[in-house]
């Protein structure tokens, strides 16, 4: 199932095709994104004047090849939406460059982009702005064709209802309005719009995060089955870590308008290298129920993400990272090759050798931040660029008044009565016994004023020490 020539020239359209497979399967680059920034101003006063922006791409770097599926991840507000309206062109940026098969799109303007936007489509996050309530669907997918002036064979009409049939939608539905369809079928709609003029790239921006989980999968498939069909290049802008893994090539993890890590699919999830990334995939559930009693290293990072307005200086994450050092405040790292395949900007990455093994000193706030990580993800091998934060005593010290007269116990393990001896009293033999009269007389004297009494000697000599039993619950 292909797209017919809409131009009336089969020719043209079949050497176009040819040339689009040649390019996937050589691994042309198609689109290419460097130092890309988009920062919006923030205006007050009577005369407008500026006194900041919001930095919501703040230079971002990444090439996308002909054939493949780059996947954009992040928390919100990181910058991934507005870096999808930017290389569609939505939107101007502030700097840098963008190339579209090796022409400069950048600054092109109204006039300029109408015939690039046949080969560059987007489909947008919400079903149901993204489309006109006042118009029919075959008003809408039929819209491409009069702004671009195209003349499909057999006329608008039959190549809509032909558009439909293949997004799983009813030929017949076209006379009706966008009111009538639900979420899923409403997001088809916009895929068949986006696919009218056959595209060579689309940037689908969150294209199920509104839809029920049952309608996600088939709308995933659907993209799926199209690049195939059609020979697709996407862009998938996305939260759900999962859809990202099953439909993309190579991964690209945002945080706050800059990259931090960039890599193939296998090795991202495999080994994560930015501490930002091991965070996100401590949160993907596991979807099995064999598995759901095992002990999750789930990462709980600490605080929100800081304002786009004012970042911070040095690594944007350091202030959330338990791993953060005096360099991750002052420099800020680059986003570099440090396996083939796998960019990350870090001074401190996870599973590689420390790139600043020289700062070992934590920040106050990565202390902070280590308490809510796991003791198995802080101490995770020699790729750990920053020491291990010290562990909480195993016991508390018993109060002033009875230091003189506490002995340490013996592991709960093995459940055996004797009592290790100080150092300082292994021969004393009479103060040891001592000791523990004192205590004994101690435990019964306040049980009898708690109202309660000291349980009896088992058989095996031991008994239940009335102020440990306490102090415990207390606990």
């Amino acid at each position: 199932m292909s797209i017919p020539a809409q131009s009336g020239d089969a020719e043209a359209a079949a050497s176009g095709t040819a040339v689009l497979a040649e390019g996937a399967a050589s691994g042309e680059t198609l689109l290419k994104v460097t130092g890309l920034k988009k920062h919006f101003p923030i205006k007050k006063g009577l005369f407008q004047r500026q006194v900041g922006a919001v930095h919501a791409v703040d230079g971002i770097d990444f090439e996308v090849k002909a054939g493949e599926t780059l996947g954009v991840v992040g928390e919100s507000g990181c910058g991934k939406s507005t870096m999808g309206r930017l290389i569609t062109r939505l939107l101007e940026p502030t700097a840098g460059t963008i190339e579209f098969e090796g022409r400069d799109i950048t600054h092109l303007g109204v006039a300029g982009m109408r015939p690039m936007r046949r080969d560059v489509q987007m489909i947008f996050q919400d079903p149901y702005s993204s489309l006109n309530p006042r118009h029919t669907i075959g008003t809408i997918v039929g819209a491409p064709f009069r702004l671009q002036g195209v003349e499909p064979e057999g006329g608008v009409r039959k190549e809509v209802q032909r558009l439909l049939s293949v997004v799983g939608l009813n030929p017949e539905h076209y006379n009706r309005y966008p009111h009538e369809f639900s979420g899923g079928q409403r997001q088809r709609i916009g895929i068949a719009r986006a696919l009218a003029l056959n595209p060579k790239l689309v940037v689908a921006d969150e294209p199920v995060s509104a839809l029920d989980v049952s309608i996600q999968a088939q709308v995933v498939n659907l993209l799926d089955d199209l690049q195939e069909e059609l020979g697709l290049t996407y862009v998938i802008i996305a939260h759900d870590l999962s859809v990202v893994r099953h439909v993309s090539d190579r991964i690209a993890v945002m945080y706050l308008g800059k990259i931090v890590e960039l890599a193939d699919r296998e090795s991202l999830y495999r080994t994560p290298m930015h501490p930002y990334t091991r965070a996100l995939m401590s949160a993907v559930p596991i979807p099995d129920p064999k598995r759901k009693n095992e002990k999750s290293e789930r990462i709980l990072l600490k605080g929100d993400v800081p304002s786009p307005i004012s970042p911070p200086s040095g690594c944007r994450f350091h202030t959330r990272c338990w791993k953060a050092t005096q360099i991750c405040k002052t420099t800020e790292p680059q986003l570099v090759e440090l396996k083939p395949g796998q960019r990350v900007a870090c001074h401190h990455p996870e599973n590689f050798a420390d790139q600043a093994p020289q700062d070992t000193v934590l920040l106050s706030a990565a202390k902070e931040a280590s308490e809510l990580v796991p003791d198995a993800v802080v101490s995770g091998g020699p790729s750990d660029g920053a020491p291990a934060p010290a562990k909480a005593p195993a016991t508390e010290k018993a109060p002033a008044a009875e230091k003189a007269s506490t002995v340490e116990k013996a592991p709960a393990a093995e459940k055996a009565s004797t009592v290790e001896k100080v150092p300082e009293a292994e021969e004393a033999t009479a103060a040891v016994e001592a000791v523990e009269a004192a205590k004994e007389a101690k435990a019964v004297k306040e049980a009898e004023s708690a109202g309660s009494s000291v349980e009896p000697e088992g058989p095996d000599g031991t008994g239940t020490d009335a102020t440990d039993s306490q102090e415990s619950t207390g606990k």
